[in-house]
This record gives structure tokens, sequence and C-alpha cells, in this order.
């Protein structure tokens, strides 16, 4: 037996590479994407390690050329869901009894391999599937990935380690046990390293789990299921289910041994997960947990003593890359009047340079939205602007999806900050602005503060230290991630804990100790060496 004491160094995040013009890593990108690109992948349903095959067939399409087919991939029925309930329920004894520091090594070994082998396929199939430039994949599915499942190894040694104290002539301590059943991981289509921390954070603290992927992230997410066996993750910890998520969702919330559900998604679905394990209540064997990150309408502050510079490049690249598809994306902006021109004439120059196109053509910034109904969405909000009194289009405003799903940037401006495109989520590269009097910075704040039902990032830009501060404090709660100067998206795993309140989610803080506590069931433990002989305590005596 191993009784070695270990516990994972705290590691450095993944160096993200250039993919300059000449580099390596552009030209194993290329090749990457050419072979996924001469072949129709078939994705089956992955139980117990075994794939199956219902021949109910759905496709995978690229959202930068919607004709071309990527893969096809079987979908789940309700048999199929039981089938990988009982896989995970079967693998759970001999997973949560595996030490620890053996699962970590798997999880070392699946970040080893990305970083290595993988790093090319797993960036391409994300490019290709979920319409990511180079760089925004390798941010993602190569380096948030890896980082994750790391960092995630040094908190699993943070937690195990923490240990209550012991008198003299006893001994305290706490196990961490894995939930007692098995977890429904439910993953968007934004950020494949999403998709593997929502699988593989409950994995690593002992617990098992069936896996919802994203119907247009699957074929990055197939890659995973690969890459997991080939790091030795045992059969049944992982079930791989593409299909609806009514259906999925139908079974697994029926069963006594549902114990939790990992979610990225949108307010509305996780809304009705907790209806439906509330209605579900009495049939479980413990509470679940519910851990969610949600909706957004993530803002960008600016106090009259911003540059208006660096607000117009935080606009730009917090609007607009990865076309506004991510949960932390700038969505709505509040400018001073006095500033507002400048900032305008910058936006509209940087505007001007920017290319919407393919993700196989390196020099375009901004790519196509993920499918037909997201595009048609985006449209709805432009064409409202365009006959709406309350607002008008400064830039873009124009989309075509006859090739693929692409929307130029638009910027929308308010004359009335509770116009609609101010207040819902839109997940799409559309902002909105509201230009407001340089005196009523406080009042705007609050605005901002009261305009949203959701809390999850923001951003603060002012010289000033003391409007920083006033910022900071009137808007505490309207984001789980606030940031000072800076665009509000690109959280680091070690460095910026992901997840926000209110409608965004339960802040259960992706990237830190926090959402792995969400995954254990903590049992202290007392042993007593010299045990009491006698029910009298020294008081009861009739003696004074």
């Amino acid at each position: 037996m191993n009784n070695t004491i270990f516990s994972f160094p705290k590691p450095a995040n993944e160096p993200v590479k250039g993919y300059a013009p000449g580099s390596d890593e552009r030209k194993k990108i290329r090749q990457a994407m050419d072979q996924l690109l001469a072949e129709v992948t078939e994705i089956p349903i992955i139980i117990g390690g075994k794939e199956v095959r219902t021949n109910n067939m759905g496709e995978v399409v690229m959202p930068t050329d919607n004709k071309h087919v990527l893969a096809r991939y079987h979908k789940v029925s309700e048999k199929e869901v039981q089938m990988a309930i009982d896989a995970a329920m079967a693998a759970h004894r001999e997973w949560e009894e595996t030490p620890w520091i053996d699962r970590a090594s798997v999880m070392q070994k699946i970040a080893t391999l990305i970083a290595g082998k993988y790093r090319y396929l797993i960036n391409a199939a994300t490019m290709l599937g979920q319409g990511k430039t180079t760089m925004q994949a390798e941010i993602d599915s190569a380096c948030e990935l890896i980082d994750f499942l790391r960092y995630n190894a040094f908190y699993a040694s943070q937690i195990y380690s923490d240990q209550p104290v012991s008198d003299a002539g006893t001994l305290n301590y706490v196990t961490y046990r894995p939930l007692e059943g098995f977890i429904l991981a439910v993953t968007p289509f934004n950020f494949t390293s999403i998709a593997s921390n929502l699988c593989m954070s409950p994995v690593l603290m002992g617990n098992t789990c069936i896996w919802k992927p994203s119907t247009t992230a699957l074929l990055s997410n197939y890659v995973l299921m690969k890459i997991y066996k080939e790091a030795g993750l045992p059969d049944g910890v992982v079930n791989f289910l593409p299909g609806s998520g009514a259906t999925i969702g139908k079974v697994a919330f029926a069963s006594p041994d549902f114990a939790g559900v990992h979610f990225t998604g949108s307010t509305g679905t996780f809304n009705g997960f907790w209806k439906s394990i509330g209605e579900n209540i009495n049939n479980y064997k413990t509470y679940p947990k519910i851990v969610g990150e949600t909706g957004g309408k993530d803002f960008i502050f600016v106090h009259k003593s911003a540059d208006a510079r660096q607000v117009a490049t935080a606009i730009v690249r917090g609007a607009f890359e990865f076309q506004g598809q991510k949960c932390s994306a700038a969505s709505r902006a509040y400018v001073p009047k006095s500033i507002w021109n400048d900032v305008k004439n910058i936006i509209g120059d940087m505007l001007k340079e920017i290319k919407v196109g393919d993700v196989r053509d390196f020099s375009a910034f901004v790519n196509a939205v993920i499918d037909e109904a997201s595009f048609d969405n985006c449209m709805r909000y432009i064409e409202h602007a365009k006959t709406s009194p309350d607002a008008e289009i400064v830039f873009g405003g124009t989309g075509d999806k006859s090739v693929g799903y692409f929307i130029q940037p638009t910027v929308i401006l308010a004359k009335d900050p509770h116009y609609k495109s101010m207040q819902e989520e839109i997940f799409g590269p559309i902002i909105t602005i509201y230009v407001y009097d340089d005196d009523k910075y406080l009042e705007t704040l609050e605005l901002c503060n009261t305009t949203s039902p959701y809390a999850l990032t923001g951003a603060i830009f002012a010289n000033c230290r003391k409007a920083l501060r006033q910022g900071a404090e009137v808007l505490k709660y309207a984001a789980g991630n606030i940031y000072y100067n800076d665009k509000p998206t690109g959280a680091v795993v070690g460095q910026q804990p992901f997840g926000g309140a209110r409608a965004s989610g339960t802040n259960d803080k992706a990237g830190s100790y926090l959402n792995l506590l969400r995954w254990v069931s903590p049992q202290a433990i007392k042993e007593t060496f010299d045990p009491a002989s006698d029910y009298k305590y020294p008081f009861i005596s009739d003696a004074e």
C-alpha cells in the first residue's frame, strides 16, 4: 500500500501559443482542421465504456459553413439514459474507493495529452464545430481546460489536508466522501473547457456522472471522451449522452440515485431543473447538490476620468470576441457624454479594420454565431432597434446566413436606459450603449445595478480612485466577477474564480476549491483513546 502523504504543488497556467504566420503551431492546426474536414465523424453514445448506436441520427454542421456536415451523432432515448445511470452507479463504488492521488493522476494524464498529443485536434474541433478563431480555441480548449485539470488537483490537495484540531487523548479528522449517487453534467456549446470541467470536477472528487453535451459542441466533446479513455479513466465513470436535454433530464431527475447537477446554460433551463428537482425531492436518497452558472447581461461602466481608447478597446474585445457568445461578454455599457464621441469614433475606426469570416481565415477577428436559431434571435434585436424610437444602430446592424451564420459587430445606442437590449440577454455580437450626463454618475450606477436580473461579470473604467471605489460599492452585488479598467471577459483559472449570483447562477466559482467542495460530503470522525468508564462528572456531589 502506498502511504505517501502527497500534495500537488500550485501549477503555473498553461502558456498560450501565438499561431503567428510561419509558426509550427499554425501549420499543425491547419493539418488538424484538414483531417476533420476530410471526413464526417460518426459520434456514438458511450455507456460504461461501450459504444451504443440507436440509428436515430442528428447532424453537426459548421457555423461558418452551414452546408458542411462535420459529424453525425446517435441520439439517446429514455432507455439509454437509464442504462447510463446504471453504469454510473455500477462504477461508483470502485471509483470512490480509488485513492484520490490515483484519481488526480488520471486528470494529470488528460492534461498532458491535451497539452501535447491532442492539442491541435481538440482546438481544430472547437474551431470548426463551435466557430472559434484560433486564439479563442487555444485559450479555451487547450489552456483553460489544462488549467482546470491541473489546478483542481492542487485544490483537492488543500481540501483533503484541511483537518480539525485533536486534543490529547483523541484523534479528530474529516473524510471527504463523494456524493451518494450520480452527477448529471449538462454542458454548453461555447467553452470546451467548461464542458470538460463540469464532468471532471465531480469525477476528481470520487463521483461518477452522466454527461449531456451540447449538440453544437459534440465534435470537440467526443474528442474529449476518447482522450479520457486513453488517459485511463475507468469505464462508466463518465457516460456520454448526445441527444435531447428534456429526455435526459426527465429520466435523471426521476432517479432515486440522482445526487447533483453541474450546469452551464440559460437561466430558464436552470430554473426548470430546479423545479423538477423540487417536485421529485421526496424520491431522492439524499438532497441533491444544484450547481449552475447561467445567464448574464454583463456591463462596462465608464467614469468621465477614464481613457477613451482603453474604453473603446474593452468594448470591442469584450463584446465581439467569439461573437459575444461568452457568458461574460460585454452586452451593455454606460458612457458619460464628455467622452462618448471619442469612444464612438475609436470604436468606429476599429470596426472598419475588423474582418468577419470563416474560422479557416486566420485574418478574421469575428466568425459566425453558433446556429440559425441564434442568428435569427440576434437579428430580431437588430431589426427592433432599427424601428424603435428609443434606439439607433451606430455600427453594424446587418447579417447573412446564406453561407454561415454571420452577423456584423453591432453597436446600438439606447435613448432609454431600460430599452430591451439594455436588459435582455442576447448572446451575440451586439452591445447596447447608454450615454449619461457626467454629473449623474452615482444615479446611473444605481441604474446599472437594478436594470438587469443578472449578476455575472462587469467592468468599471475610471482613473479617479474615488469614482472606482464608489462604483465598486454600488455594484458589489451586480457581478460575481468585477474588473477594474479591463474588459469583463477572460477569467483565468487560479487567478479569477468564475461565477455570478442573482439570475446568473449559484456562484460556486469554477476554477477554485469552492466548486470542488460542492462535490463532497464531509464526515467528521472522532476516536477516543481512553474512553470514560463512569457516567459521573466531577460536579455530581452533595459536598460543598
